[in-house]
């Protein structure tokens, strides 16, 4: 007599069987992109995930992960921080990818190989209007504008950066980067003629809009602007950290985005969970009017990364002629909230750090946001909050093997404790690891291992289109 066994059984079986180089065992898996949220084995082989599975398997490397959630490796979407520091930094915030999309970088080819075989975590970037307006123009910035690049462009620059911008989509970058806000004086024209390019290419801008603030011409006619864009064109958009562009306008903007996706337009957002933004002041987002643009606050709002201290009219004027980073305390709590219970929104930081002087964004996003407006605030589910940090962005992307637990997936997976996770950077001391993140594999390595990082080992590889 003969017995018929489920197939489920004998794929269960033949897991089992096999040895995989790392096993997580005991964990509570959350994949937001199948729903699972169950205690499960997770077999990784090489730099894929090969098995899910609700009987144990065996492996070269046990990890132990009773009591602690496994989730897909956060990916960062907006991280200006694409140096080693930053990349250790972002690792013990469980982020396995790291991406400079807003700013981008130019040429592109020149970015990818000094990372190659160096890189801790994944790193990829767009072909940035940004630099290559710098390039084309000379502008004696580093990563933002200084002088001659916030100006308007001859028919010939333009022709030459919009050449830069195509050649680095060529060269494999993830779509084209964009901060009109930087560039002031670049037309309208000249925008549409980006997104023009970006559609035909079949990827995204991600833009930092033109204005902010309530102030006319202010965030809502800047949204306005680039969705028309993205409805003239075809093109894909995404607009980034919506919070501290919108500011007591976000929920008007979310509604914005809502109403553009709903009527078939490709419109994603992103946010961080911070009250205060950061960005150069030596930059056009403080040419005359600034105050208006960021809600009306005054000079004592601004705070200077390398001292910390808050700035008065004397010493805005002295820093503004050397240029450096300061944080702008101008995004309301209620806002925050608002906008990382909302659907719409991926979690983003927006980080950048040097020699440990920067925004603990850039050190803390995503501890924060499980920490704080999880266990905490209770503003959001823990399988929201991973979700707006692993598949919607990788769906933003197109990647389809990054972002979840699941067979064939990429082992890149972040494990916390989600009783204790928190973020321990501060805007006077943001050089200060997350707690909680225990264990991390970018590619299948191990790259955080017991909450501390491991030494040695350079498992991120470039993120192309």
């Amino acid at each position: 007599m003969r017995i018929a066994i489920p197939f489920c059984m004998l794929l269960a079986a033949a897991a089992q069987a096999q040895e995989y180089d790392v096993v997580l065992a005991h964990g509570r898996v959350l994949d937001p992109a199948s729903g699972l949220d169950a205690v499960r084995y997770v077999g990784v082989r090489g730099a894929k995930i090969e098995a899910v599975s609700e009987t144990p398997l065996r492996g070269r490397t046990v990890v132990d992960a009773s009591g602690l959630v496994v989730a897909p490796g956060f990916i960062d979407l907006h991280s200006h921080g694409q140096t080693p520091e930053n990349y250790r930094f972002k690792a013990r915030d469980g982020v396995t990818t790291a991406l400079e999309m807003e700013v981008g970088v130019s040429p592109v080819p020149e970015w990818y190989r000094a990372r190659e075989g160096r890189a801790l975590i994944n790193f990829g970037a767009t072909s940035g209007h940004i630099p290559a307006r710098m390039l084309v123009m000379h502008d004696s910035g580093k990563l933002l504008p200084r002088d001659t690049a916030k100006g308007a462009a001859a028919p010939e620059e333009r022709r030459q950066v919009y050449e830069l911008v195509r050649r680095g989509l060529d060269d494999g970058a993830l779509g084209i980067g964009m901060g009109i806000a930087y560039v002031p004086l670049a037309t309208r024209a000249e925008i549409l003629e980006l997104f023009g390019l970006a559609a035909e290419r079949k990827t995204a801008v991600y833009v930092h809009i033109r204005n902010g603030g309530p102030v006319e011409p202010g965030v809502i006619d800047a949204l306005q602007e680039v969705i028309a864009d993205a409805a003239a064109t075809g093109a894909s958009l995404h607009v980034v950290h919506i919070t501290s562009m919108g500011l007591r306008e976000t929920a008007l903007c979310l509604q914005m985005i809502e109403g553009a996706r709903a009527r078939g337009l490709d419109v994603t957002t992103e946010m961080y969970p911070y009250t205060a933004g950061m960005t150069d002041l030596g930059s056009a987002v403080f040419d005359e009017g600034w105050q208006a643009k960021q809600g009306g606050i005054g000079f004592g709002d601004l705070q200077w990364a390398f001292t910390g201290e808050r700035l008065t009219a004397e010493s805005f004027a002295r820093y503004r002629k050397q240029g450096g980073m300061v944080a702008i305390h101008s995004i309301p709590e209620e806002v925050v909230r608002l906008a990382i219970s909302n659907p719409l929104t991926m979690i983003a930081s927006d980080g950048i750090l040097e020699q440990g002087k920067g925004h603990p964004r850039a050190a803390g996003t995503y501890a924060r946001v499980i920490g704080r407006y999880v266990r905490e605030q209770h503003a959001l589910t823990l399988m929201d909050a991973v979700r707006k940090m692993t598949v919607m962005p990788a769906d933003r992307l197109g990647m389809r093997s990054k972002g979840r637990i699941a067979v064939g997936a990429d082992a890149d997976v972040t494990v916390f404790d989600p009783a204790r996770v928190i973020d321990r950077a501060t805007f006077e001391n943001p050089a200060q690891y997350s707690e909680g993140i225990q264990y991390v594999l970018v590619n299948g390595t191990l790259v955080v291992k017991g909450g501390e990082l491991v030494d040695g080992v350079a498992p991120g590889l470039a993120v192309r289109r």
